[in-house]
């Protein structure tokens, strides 16, 4: 599959239960000022071609600032898990890194556990 850019209306609208499929959607939180969620995006392009039931997204956190908020982080890049289909969507944050990569703060391996604990 393919990441595709996440509008804030978008966002709001699978936050709020508007997508009555049952899927798995995560998203990659980033600012365009923010060199780990430039090293990042190429692999997380890739990443999107191992899991094909898995819909991968991408957010800048500009266009909607309170985004850290209401998700409860305090920084990018931030990884998310978002399961549709319910009146509520289930939403995971993952966990800081205990040991950061220095290239992309998150560690390959760990998004991709991340992901696949969640499907």
């Amino acid at each position: 599959m393919k990441v595709e850019r996440l509008s804030k209306k978008a966002l709001i609208h699978i936050l709020k239960g508007g997508v009555k499929k049952k899927l798995t959607c995560v998203i990659k939180f980033y600012s365009n000022n923010c060199h780990y969620c430039h090293a990042l995006q190429d692999i997380y392009i890739d990443m999107s071609d191992s899991f094909e039931d898995v819909h991968f997204f991408a957010f800048n956190v500009a266009d909607h600032p309170p985004v850290e908020k209401i998700f409860g982080f305090t920084g990018v890049p931030t990884i998310c898990m978002i399961k549709t289909g319910g009146a509520s969507p289930e939403r995971t944050v993952m966990k800081e890194p205990k040991k950061p990569n220095e290239k992309t703060w998150y560690p390959v391996s760990e998004i991709k556990a991340f992901i696949a604990s969640g499907r």
